[in-house]
């Protein structure tokens, strides 16, 4: 039999205004789902699949029904898909494992795959002590605000948080690699591996960038990428992780 892979997606933003065609990334996302669900073991969403996601007490955001409906169906097939909140879909309640059969990760998840040891986080926050990151950080995950938040009508909050999320990445959101020394997920693995040698790959998103760099005798720092450019993804084939872009 041959050997069961894993692979590695994030930062989908489904739903943002930086899609040529927002249907078309969605249709896309889900033949690579077909693709992979054939020799997967387990898949992982490591955060922002979605620009934008509120979960209410009774209702969840309209649209992305082929996507969640692919992701119940290889769910269901018996592969483990493992779904990291982003700094976009953060507001995660128990929708995706109800009615997807996901597993959710709300902090970053250190795993034995093989024989390689994992770090695996959406990113963001990671290495950034900057103020203003930290101060936007705590009110989105402060729970009373979250509790305001879901109280206001959605014809008003969710047009408010496409705007928010499409401005942030117009006015430099988004930045190219700034080098080894001073990617701050660089500098997080690099800090992280004195206190845990064994870890043998880092895999992050987050930055949308594509980056495959060798930090130690043994150990890569892997950053996927995004589907709005690349539409890339890694995969670990029990002995590496390759960095791909996804070409039907």
């Amino acid at each position: 039999m041959a050997q069961q892979k894993i692979y590695f997606l994030s930062d989908a933003h489904l739903g943002s205004k930086s899609h040529a065609d927002s249907f078309e990334t969605e249709r896309k996302l889900c033949r690579w789902l077909d693709m992979a669900k054939t020799d997967a073991q387990a898949i992982y969403l490591l955060g922002d699949m979605f620009d934008y996601w509120f979960e209410y007490k009774y209702v969840v955001p309209k649209g992305f029904t082929r996507v969640l409906g692919k992701l119940a169906e290889v769910s269901d097939s018996g592969v483990e898909v493992h779904f990291f909140i982003g700094n976009h879909d953060i507001w995660l309640g128990d929708y995706l494992t109800r009615e997807c059969g996901m597993i959710l990760h709300f902090e970053p998840f250190i795993t034995t795959l093989g024989s390689r040891k994992f770090y695996l986080a959406h990113g963001d926050g990671l290495g950034d002590d900057s103020l203003s990151f930290r101060f936007l950080r705590a009110l989105f995950h402060n729970k009373f605000l979250i509790k305001c938040f879901a109280a206001v009508h959605p014809t008003l909050t969710v047009p408010l948080a496409y705007k928010w999320s499409n401005s942030s990445r117009e006015n430099g959101g988004v930045q190219e690699y700034l080098g080894e020394d001073k990617e701050h997920l660089v500098l997080f693995a690099k800090q992280k591996i004195v206190e845990m040698p064994d870890i043998d790959y880092f895999v992050f998103g987050h930055r949308h960038i594509l980056l495959d760099l060798p930090i130690g005798s043994h150990t890569r720092v892997i950053i996927l990428g995004d589907w709005i450019r690349y539409f890339s993804y890694a995969v670990f084939d029990g002995e590496k992780v390759e960095l791909l872009q996804f070409e039907e």
